[in-house]
């Protein structure tokens, strides 16, 4: 049940684009070598961060054999699969060469606002349909509704490939009874970055960050220094980003983060719309910030 290689800092990396709105796959592997030099623990492939919804089932190809290709067997790959329709979810799982990747990535469904009920059968037939390891997505600002920490305690208790949760619900006293409650080895993941100090604080373990695309060496340095209980070296390296970590989704991810990664020259801003880039005010801000950091 436990998968070791998904504890620590996993990095939901962005999908560059070029001026024409096409992948960039230079800029892709360019991002990739910069998590591979900051030591970062796992890479987290079409996530949301990757813009996974705007992007056409070649496109996805293209991503995941640019990231296969870069990573070069280097870091575990972590594939993110999911949606609210269950049975298109299950159809694109068992058509996905999944050998490369230690784990799928499954977000609760969204728009349809299931009950408690519904959200445990939905993973459970997702569970159902594939061996891969599977990592639950709760992340109520998205999908518009919450899987309660019962539901993701009975999902973990129930069904032994589901081995994590990526808990972005924001909300401490949640996430606390899902550690408190898990079966044994069952992980609760940040999905929040300014929350990953206090989750792994409170028995969590470790993060899928954005903003380690930018900053992959100092995130993972705080990740390993809070799960090893070095609390006070861990939160120089937590505050020290803390700002520029509410900037990056102060006009919405990636836009935040991609503006980031183009002032470190590793690839160009560019989001697909609905998405824009920040507005003028958060790039005058994130420009200082990431000028004047360290």
């Amino acid at each position: 049940m436990s998968n070791k290689n998904l504890r620590g800092t996993g990095v939901a990396i962005v999908t560059p684009f070029d001026l024409k709105g096409k992948v960039d796959v230079s800029g892709l592997t360019a991002v990739v070598k910069h998590l591979h030099a900051g030591k970062v623990d796992y890479i987290v492939v079409l996530g949301t961060t990757g813009e996974s919804v705007t992007l056409s089932k070649e496109e996805k190809q293209v991503v995941i054999d640019t990231i296969i290709k870069a990573n070069d067997k280097k870091l575990p790959l972590v594939v993110g699969i999911g949606g609210n329709n269950t049975a298109e979810v299950i159809e694109t799982i068992q058509k996905t060469d999944l050998k490369p990747f230690e784990a799928i990535l499954s977000v609760a469904p969204y728009y349809n606002k299931p009950s408690q009920e519904g959200y445990y059968q939905h993973y459970k037939a997702v569970s159902k349909s594939t061996k891969k390891d599977i990592i639950l997505y709760n992340v109520p600002g998205r999908t518009g509704s919450n899987v309660s920490w019962e539901t993701q305690v009975r999902i973990a208790k129930d069904f032994k490939n589901i081995v994590a949760t990526k808990e972005a619900s924001g909300n401490m006293e949640q996430i606390m009874k899902v550690i408190k409650n898990r079966p044994k080895n069952f992980m609760v993941i940040s999905g929040d970055d300014n929350l990953t100090l206090p989750i792994i604080a409170a028995g969590g373990d470790g993060v899928i960050s954005v903003v380690a695309n930018a900053f992959p060496k100092d995130v993972s340095e705080m990740v390993s220094l809070s799960l090893k209980h070095k609390f006070e070296e861990a939160q120089k390296l937590h505050y020290g980003l803390i700002d520029i970590t509410d900037q990056l989704f102060a006009d919405g991810n990636p836009g935040g983060i991609k503006f980031a990664l183009s002032l470190l020259k590793k690839c160009k801003p560019y989001v697909r719309l609905p998405l824009v880039e920040p507005a003028g005010k958060v790039k005058t801000t994130l420009t200082q910030l990431i000028k004047n950091y360290k």
